[in-house]
Parts: C-alpha cells; structure tokens; sequence
C-alpha cells in the first residue's frame, strides 16, 4: 500500500547541505525533492532507550530538521549494553540531554527538541501534536498505548517497535490516515494491554542489545520512507524478528470495523501472530499472560529489612517459611536473596509447579520489582497457603539489605 509524503519539501538546499546528503540525492527515488522532504520533517521519538538510539542516530543522519525527543530516565549503566547514544559518562544524565548530545554530533544543525515529561493523558496530545510523525521505542504497556491513542486522534502515522530477549515486532500504524489508505493501528494488533504484572519487562527477562539496532534501524527506515513517500510502508503488515533463528515473518493485519474505530480503544484484532513468534508486542507468545490475575489490595506484605530478620530467624531454627522466587531462571543466576527457592511465575500460574510447595508452610514470595510476585501470590492464597508479598522485590533487598549484589 503506497501513500503520500507526509511532509511538504521545505527550501532549496544550499551547496553545501547537498553534498552532506548526496547520497540521497544520487537515489531517483529521493532525489533533492526527497531530501528537501526530510529537512523540513518534524518528528518525534518517544523513548530514548534500545529502540530509541538508533532511530535518533539515523534521523540525524539522514537530515531530519526536527526532532523531538521525549523520556523522563536517566541514564543508568545497565543502559549502555544497547542504548548506543549514551555512553558511561552520561550515567546519570537526563537521557534526553545525552541524546541530544549524540543527534547534534551527527548534525549540528538538527532542531533538537527535549521534552524531558512522563507521557501522561493531559500533555500527551501537547507533546505529539507538533510533529508530523511518531515513533515510539517505549518499553512499558501504558505508554505505547496511550501514544497510540493520542496519535489516532491527532491523524498522526506512527512507526511501532518491540522487542523482547532475542525477538522483535515492527509495523506502521495510522488511525486516521489518508483517503484511500485503510486505517489501522495498535489496537488492531492487541487490543487491549495485559494486566499489570503478569509479563516480565525487558529489565527482567532481558534483550539482545544489538538487536535493537537492527530494529531501530527498520524503524528508521519506515519513517524516512512515510516521509518522502516512497516504496510501501509496512502498514497493514507486521514483520516478526527471530533473532536467534535470522528470520524475519510478515503477518497481515487488517483493521477493524469503521464503527468499532474511534479516538483510542479495545477494538478487536484481526491479525493473527505467526506460530513460532516469540512475542507480542513483549508478550510471551504462550504463558503468563493466558493466565491474568489481578492483584488484591489486602495483600500481605512484608519489607527487605523484616524479611533479613526472619532468614535470620529461620537459620536459627526460630521461623519455618518458604522463601519463593517467581523470576526467571537468568535473573535468578544474576542476583538472588540467601535461600531462595526458584519457581518462575508460569509454573505458578499455570500451575505444573505447585506440587512442589510444602504443605502448610508459610510462604514468602519476591521477584524483581514486586509486581509478578503480587500475581503469584493471589494465586497461592486463593489455593490456601500462607502468603506474603517482598514490598519492592529483589530491589528492595540490594537497597536496603546487600548492596553489594549486582541489581539490574
């Protein structure tokens, strides 16, 4: 499906700005009228993370005026094994201004936007409305969904990304598109965000940092592409990265009914993941997520501190308890808390661990953060053990309790 330039060509490019980018204007199907397209484009990237840094390095590049940069992080350590525009000086940098740093490396003469903000319902329409595309590298459920939105009711084409451990998704959205051209986006794909909790984030089950680049790289692709209108943009398809098997799947995806489209909500999907995918949108393709429980409000908690008193307690034959860890078999070799017993939250919630639980045994149960934890254990207790929940998870524990292990 072709569709026109999303941008108009701004001025005449000078001598000198026409040899930077010759090698676009060597291409017939960019030529100076292209490059003019690109110079005058204003785009936006929400997320200046794995996805993020290759996209902003490669906009910059191809002479992209504007761009926006949107993230509220800083930059942390565990960053830099794939957010190739920082570096180890900028730990501890607002990521936007790192970034910012790197785009006007490559072209001084970049229009370099920061909006340094959460994404929220009340500014987000603020924030994207001033560019002519989005792309979104974001790592979290609500963000990705609430750019979206905000992008179907703005008319806004979006490039989508995602990638999780060795796999990736990549597809052009566009709720409000052009006549001629059929309306799709997020919502058509997955409907609706899983229940917080239930799906490990890449800081818990990890990511291929190189890979990014090459998703980036696509995603980079896709938006010169809408730009300057050339070739067909991956809208109505989505392809499917299995890193580890070099195999890239396209899966058709339709939109869905004009009187189930509005201005942001569940719709019902109409593509279909191709079996072997590893993911979707982040998720496990089978899992956790077939199994959403919703956390209880009464759930008992306890702290990192009151729990290192009660292994204390427990070591000396004054408290019998079960400490149970529900993360992954990788985050479990990379730090865990003295006696710990592993049993990732698939078994949990789809039950082929339970029988190894002892009867009768109080548990304790953790995971990075707390929230997979609060999952495993409203399951627990509706099964009628004694459960407590780690306030703040393997976290809390490095904090408060051992800050020599290695967090992540």
């Amino acid at each position: 499906m072709r569709v026109p330039p999303v941008v108009e060509p701004g001025p005449p490019l000078t001598a000198a700005r026409a040899g930077r980018w010759s090698r676009h204007l060597l291409l017939p199907e960019v030529g100076e009228q292209g490059q003019r397209r690109l110079a005058a484009a204003r785009v936006c990237v929400v997320g200046a993370g794995g996805l993020g840094a290759p996209v902003l390095l490669y906009l910059a590049a191809a002479g992209v005026g504007r761009i926006g940069i949107v993230d509220v992080d800083d930059v942390e350590v565990t960053n830099l094994q794939r957010q190739v525009v920082h570096g180890e000086a900028d730990v501890g940098r607002p990521k936007v201004e790192s970034a910012r740093d790197a785009v006007l490396a490559v072209d001084p003469e970049a229009d370099v936007v920061l909006h340094h903000v959460r994404l929220d319902a009340a500014n987000v329409d603020d924030v994207l409305g001033g560019y002519d595309l989005v792309i979104d590298g974001t790592d979290n459920f609500p963000t990705r969904y609430l750019v979206n939105d905000a992008c179907v009711r703005l008319g806004l084409p979006e490039v989508w990304g995602s990638v999780f451990r060795f796999d990736a998704q990549v597809a052009v959205f566009w709720g409000r598109p052009p006549a001629g051209v059929e309306p799709v986006d997020l919502r058509d794909l997955f409907p609706a965000p899983p229940a917080p909790g239930t799906v490990p984030s890449c800081a818990e089950a990890g990511v291929l940092g190189a890979m990014c680049g090459q998703v980036g790289s696509l995603m980079a692709t896709e938006a010169l592409k809408l730009i300057t209108g050339v070739g067909r943009p991956l809208l109505g398809r989505v392809l499917v990265l299995d890193a580890l098997a070099a195999r890239w799947t396209e899966v058709p995806l339709r939109g869905r009914p004009a009187g189930e489209r509005g201005s942001g909500g569940p719709g019902t999907a109409a593509a279909v993941v191709a079996e072997g995918s590893g993911t979707q949108d982040g998720l496990p393709a089978r899992g956790p997520a077939e199994a959403a429980v919703a956390p209880s409000s009464d759930l008992p908690t306890t702290t990192a501190r009151e729990l290192a008193a009660r292994l204390e307690a427990r070591a000396a034959g004054r408290d019998d308890f079960e400490l149970l860890d529900v993360r992954e078999p990788g985050e479990h070799e990379l730090v865990a808390i003295p006696g710990a017993r592993l049993l990732p939250l698939a078994r949990v919630l789809d039950g082929s661990g339970l029988g190894e639980l002892p009867e009768g045994q109080p548990i304790v149960v953790h995971c990075r953060s707390g929230a997979r934890s609060a999952q495993a254990a409203v399951v627990l207790r509706a099964l009628g053990h004694d459960v407590t929940n780690l306030d703040g998870g393997v976290l809390a524990w490095v904090r408060d309790v051992d800050p020599s292990l290695p967090t992540y």
